[in-house]
């Protein structure tokens, strides 16, 4: 099993959520983050004074998977996200040792 972590643009979660559908994934789990890479912000007017703004608004998602769903589920990420311009954002894979589904006990990819 897997643990996909993406951090994207806001306005593209919708967009990888129906792409996510169409390969059979059904639950995520989105969290309004915010941070700099290459992209390194902008600036900004506020009140005649222009303020850099180093830390842009991002969307991090997290996908747990089985591992034959993993390949699907980055391609599907990377279709819905990819612009060619920096800050279309990064693809984390980690490992998940256990997965326990609370209501039910299961547990491993059943518990997905």
């Amino acid at each position: 099993m897997k643990l996909i972590t993406a951090i994207i643009k806001p306005n593209k979660v919708e967009g990888v959520k129906n792409e996510l559908s169409k390969v059979g994934i059904s639950g995520i789990t989105l969290t309004e983050v915010k941070g700099f890479g290459r992209q390194k912000g902008h600036k900004e007017v506020y009140r005649g004074t222009e303020i850099e703004v180093s830390f842009l608004p991002k969307s991090k998602l997290e996908i747990a998977v089985k591992d034959e769903e993993l390949e699907s589920v980055i391609n599907a990420i990377q279709l819905a996200t990819k612009t060619d311009q920096i800050g279309d954002g990064k693809i984390f894979v980690t490992d998940l040792s256990k997965v326990i589904r609370i209501r039910t006990g299961e547990t491993g990819p059943s518990a997905i």
